[in-house]
């Protein structure tokens, strides 16, 4: 604190990092950049452990013995569906009686804001079933869930088949000391999103819906089960959720114990795990593993229907069964059995899951990375900001240079006005606001006018608003307070990168992914950008940093990633589909990176692009 106390030092210590400002932020860039690549070295990483003391055990024997009875079943399914094409709500509700649950289905609706081409669907109606299995040993206050989504065409009918089997063989045992539900969600996320909040009393998202006669307790877990073939060969866990949610890491860490007890093989973004962590291949593997996870959280949509459990603070997982043609396989009673281990340790809990990690990255199933050793890469970033604003309040309050006859610059003596950084501030959320409201508003009008449908109108004119916000914050200083001074874009850049920090440490502690993504490439041009660099290479550089061609460049980076390569082309039409998808999660589900780009993300880059252009 001497440090900071003494006024001789502290004017030291403020001059060396003025003096030394650019050097220092180029060494923290890349050794944030250096920090975070190194996460995936095993030997930086922590090997995973179950944390909550009542899993902490898989001594439980496993004797579901139906897998076969149970793929019967899902073929039984599959015929009914194709017959009444849809969901075979009687079909269903009659199985799941016959096997002694409480049955009850659940009617819903949805309007979207504008059709979803990838799935083919504007009005959406359904119903979900669902069964309860009452717990025999205890006051019926918690409960499990256990869904599988009825998919069109032979997409998950093994998973509704084993659902039913595991219905039937919970129902003979006397152990469960928590509700049990059986449930079968149509069209996926949106049939979930009625069914979660009907059993909340919860309407976030205008959806119309039945309320639902039987309830359980209080969900402490939840399992979402994806299988498509009668032979499996190894089983994919997936755990992002809504807006970069994650399960506790103690259900991850359960999966991964009864894989490795039972013997089937596990994966985690599709990749096997690799023991020669120390080759060159084998890091390359742990950082493809660990930048899958990064992206698909940065895109803040759920990736199954476990994302939406999240949002209501119950621990959930997709698990999906994945026929690889390996020579290595797996029937449905391995993976019942394995179900059933799980649902009993989970039958344990006295609490709900928290004694391990929330926040964590996962180079492999049996490594993490803890927040503790991911924050310091973005704090890296992060001070870049901190020490450019320093530099910047440094300027401000220099006293002004005097010419030989002792006469004080007037340039750099004349203080901005209010408006000449209120103005830029103010049409850059302005056009941010456009760009939220608008594009869904317009849709009617755009094709009414041009040969296009209402998805493509929407996304078009998403990517106009943004194209036009270019010009519309240039130099807007000047309209209300003529020319601009040398201290107004000091000024302006002063509360700009202030911003930015405060925008990009909020985000990074809701999603990391996200806000270590943004700060990668907000950063560096936040720093560099004045009035007084070359315009038309700095320019460049400006639009190649900005939000929406990092979008772009993530939607190629993450094809690579799942060694997935596309075309230019088939890329573009990639990106158009990711940002209406993002609009239609925004709208549906309640995803909220949409309006973070648009409403603060975007104009706080317009103000970095109007300091560019600063006269």
């Amino acid at each position: 604190m001497g440090l900071l106390s003494d006024p001789n030092r502290r004017r030291a210590l403020i001059s060396m990092l003025t003096r030394l400002n650019a050097p220092i932020c180029v060494v923290c860039y890349f050794a944030g950049v250096a920090w975070f690549m190194g996460l995936a070295f095993e030997p930086f990483t922590l090997r995973t452990y179950m944390s909550e003391n009542a899993m902490g055990s898989t001594m439980v024997e496993e004797r579901f013995p139906a897998g076969e009875r149970a793929l019967a079943t899902g073929r039984e399914f599959a015929a009914h569906k194709k017959k009444v094409g849809g969901m075979p709500v009687d079909w269903l509700v009659k199985n799941m009686q016959d096997r002694g649950l409480e049955v009850f289905t659940q009617s819903f609706s949805r309007t979207l804001p504008f059709p979803d081409e990838n799935k083919e669907r504007y009005i959406v109606k359904g119903t979900n079933v669902y069964g309860i299995l009452r717990a025999p040993r205890a006051p019926r206050t918690e409960a499990l869930v256990l869904s599988a989504p009825c998919s069109p065409g032979d997409s998950n009918n093994q998973a509704v088949g084993l659902l039913l089997g595991l219905a039937q063989y919970f129902r003979n045992q006397i152990y469960w000391a928590k509700d049990i539900i059986f449930l079968v969600n149509e069209h996926d996320l949106i049939g979930m999103q009625a069914w979660l909040e009907g059993y909340h009393h919860t309407n976030t998202t205008g959806m119309s819906w039945s309320p639902l006669q039987g309830r359980g307790g209080s969900i402490q877990a939840a399992l979402s089960l994806e299988l498509s073939s009668d032979v499996i060969t190894s089983l994919d866990l997936v755990l992002e959720g809504l807006n970069g949610q994650l399960p506790n890491l103690d259900l991850a860490n359960l999966f991964y114990a009864f894989c490795q007890k039972i013997g089937v093989l596990c994966t985690i973004q599709g990749k096997l795990q690799r023991n020669d962590w120390d080759s060159v291949s084998g890091y390359s593997h742990a950082v493809q593993t660990m930048m899958l996870m990064v992206m698909k959280q940065a895109s803040g949509r759920p990736w199954g229907d476990h994302g939406l459990f999240l949002r209501y603070h119950i621990e959930a997982a997709t698990i999906k069964g994945v026929n690889s043609f390996r020579q290595y396989k797996t029937d449905a009673t391995t993976i019942g059995r394995l179900l059933e281990g799980m649902y009993r340790k989970l039958n344990n809990l006295l609490e709900r899951l928290h004694q391990s990690y929330f926040f964590y990255l996962m180079p492999s199933l049996s490594h993490f990375v803890s927040i503790g050793y991911y924050m310091p890469a973005f704090g890296l970033l992060a001070v870049i900001l901190l020490l450019r604003a320093l530099d910047l309040w440094v300027q401000l309050n220099t006293p002004p240079s005097t010419t030989e006859d002792g006469v004080a610059d007037i340039d750099q003596q004349s203080s901005p006005g209010v408006l000449s950084v209120l103005t830029p501030l103010v049409i850059s959320h302005l056009t941010g606001v456009a760009l939220y409201a608008l594009p869904i508003r317009f849709q009617e009008t755009a094709v009414e006018h041009f040969p296009v449908s209402e998805t493509e109108a929407v996304v078009l004119t998403a990517i106009a608003i943004y194209t036009a916000g270019l010009a519309l914050p240039h130099n807007t200083h000047r309209l209300l307070s003529g020319e601009g001074t040398e201290q107004g874009w000091r000024v302006l850049k002063l509360v700009a990168v202030l911003y930015l920090a405060v925008l990009l440490g909020c985000t990074a502690l809701i999603n990391f992914s996200l806000g270590f993504i943004l700060a990668l490439t907000l950063v560096p041009l936040a720093a560099f950008v004045t009035p007084h660099v070359p315009k038309v290479l700095s320019a460049f550089i400006l639009v190649i940093l900005s939000p929406a061609c990092t979008l772009l460049f993530s939607v190629f980076f993450f094809q690579e990633l799942q060694e997935m390569p596309v075309s230019f082309q088939d890329g573009w039409l990639l990106y158009l589909s990711v940002i209406s998808q993002g609009i239609l999660d925004h709208s549906l589900y309640g995803s909220l990176v949409y309006p973070l780009i648009a409403l603060l993300v975007y104009p706080c880059w317009l103000l970095f692009w109007n300091i560019l252009f600063w006269k």
